[in-house]
């Protein structure tokens, strides 16, 4: 099962607000191997193929990101294959990338930031049949990864490091919010995701269709943090893509009637949830 086609609710492009575009650019091309898909003087669209993952757009009179504010944890590239995160393992590791690592029993994972202090989570799923369920909550751990393994694939593929491979999609998204029951209203109640793990209060995972997770949502830099300024760096915007134009239409509708503001643009929805994150509601 894919869990990133329709049916599915998914998160399909990030928006950063960014202090050095060039830099940001170069870093995003070099190191994580994005294709550069459009560029400006003020913007640049980053993906793999035709697919469009990330967005950075320089802001003028942007102060550095701070973490005292709700926003972005990281955002999270999901790989076709564990081929491919042995590659870019060993990529990031011979470009003196500092890393972390997890193996979530779901998924293998490498984190990191970027040049600007935003989160970067690169995974590989495990196969859906792999995953253990328990009372419809899926096991997840923060296990040390076999890096030694991962090591052992990249030699037995014989293959160099060429970038993101095709097939690359965001996987998920996690989110700094000042209040947890609020913002699992909106998730849940308002945009229709499903609690698949909770840890004690302090963070929950959301998802559509069974997926480990398509958003995270944690209180780590405190309960009743404000939201991003409009005027740090950070993110600016996630989109969740849509099965269609009705469902689109309908949650729009039940967002509003919880309170939510809708703006309407040209080719998305605009909302924001009670933490003030931006969200783009796209079909």
């Amino acid at each position: 099962m894919n869990f990133h086609t329709k049916p599915v609710t998914y998160v399909g492009e990030v928006g950063l607000k960014v202090l050095d575009l060039k830099e940001m650019t170069r870093f995003y091309k070099e190191v994580i191997g994005f294709e550069v898909l459009e560029e400006t003087e003020s913007k640049t669209v980053l993906g793999t193929g035709s697919q469009a993952l990330l967005k950075l757009e320089a802001v003028e009179g942007l102060a550095p990101k701070q973490d005292r504010y709700a926003g972005l944890y990281h955002f999270a590239i999901l790989l076709p294959d564990r081929k491919e995160l042995a590659k870019i393992l060993i990529h990031l590791h011979n470009s003196g990338i500092r890393l972390g690592s997890s193996d979530h029993l779901v998924s293998e994972a490498l984190y990191l930031s970027d040049p600007e202090g935003n989160g970067i989570e690169i995974y590989r799923d495990r196969e859906p049949e792999e995953w253990n369920w328990n009372g419809g909550q899926v096991d997840m751990a923060v296990d040390p990864i076999d890096a030694e393994g991962l090591v052992q694939t990249a030699q037995e593929a014989g293959e160099v490091w060429q970038g993101m491979p095709v097939g690359t999609v965001m996987g998920h998204i996690h989110l700094h919010v000042s209040n947890l029951p609020e913002a699992q209203k909106f998730y849940v109640d308002g945009l229709g995701f499903e609690i698949v793990t909770s840890m004690g209060g302090q963070a929950l995972f959301l998802a559509d269709q069974k997926y480990h997770h398509h958003i995270g949502l944690n209180v780590w830099n405190g309960i009743g943090i404000p939201a991003l300024p409009e005027k740090e760096a950070g993110l600016n915007y996630y989109t969740l893509v849509l099965e269609d134009k009705e469902k689109r239409s309908r949650l729009a509708e039940h967002l509003q009637t919880m309170g939510a503001e809708i703006t309407e643009h040209e080719n998305y929805l605009e909302t924001t949830d009670p933490s003030g994150n931006h969200i783009r509601l796209t079909v």
